[in-house]
């Protein structure tokens, strides 16, 4: 493994971490190369560099990644997205948890549920007009 500088914005990963690169981050979190550094160039992810200026990603930062790749279908702006993060690294951050913090997360509950609600309603929409599309074959 090559030498580790700090990166901007991200710190080094502990040297007992697993370290990844974002071909490796892409496969996991099945999503393209150029969406992973996209996030990461949006403050959304902070990759710490190597030596060599690659990109090095901590298993957290995977993590965080599947986090984005769920927001993402549910139309989460970079913004909302930046926010929920936010508010998720505070729980993680905060062993006694703030009543202020409990109200955002319960927020972000009912917000992630009223977006489930209506992509279940666009499903419904979607089944139905597959029905009559099949109905005239035939």
């Amino acid at each position: 493994m090559s030498a580790l500088r700090p990166g901007e914005p991200g710190e080094l990963p502990a040297p007992d971490k697993a370290v990844y690169q974002v071909g490796e981050v892409a496969e996991r979190v099945r999503l393209s190369h150029r969406t992973v550094r996209y996030y990461d160039d949006q403050g959304l992810l902070s990759a710490a560099r190597s030596a060599g200026n690659y990109r090095l990603y901590s298993e957290s930062d995977i993590e965080r990644m599947l986090t984005i790749r769920r927001m993402k279908p549910l139309g989460f702006s970079l913004d909302e997205m930046r926010h929920v993060l936010g508010v998720l690294d505070r729980v993680d951050r905060e062993s006694a948890r703030a009543p202020e913090l409990e109200l955002e997360l319960r927020r972000a509950i009912d917000d992630v549920r009223e977006r489930r609600d209506e992509l279940a309603e666009k499903v419904a929409g979607a089944d139905d007009f597959l029905a009559a599309l099949r109905a005239r074959l035939p």
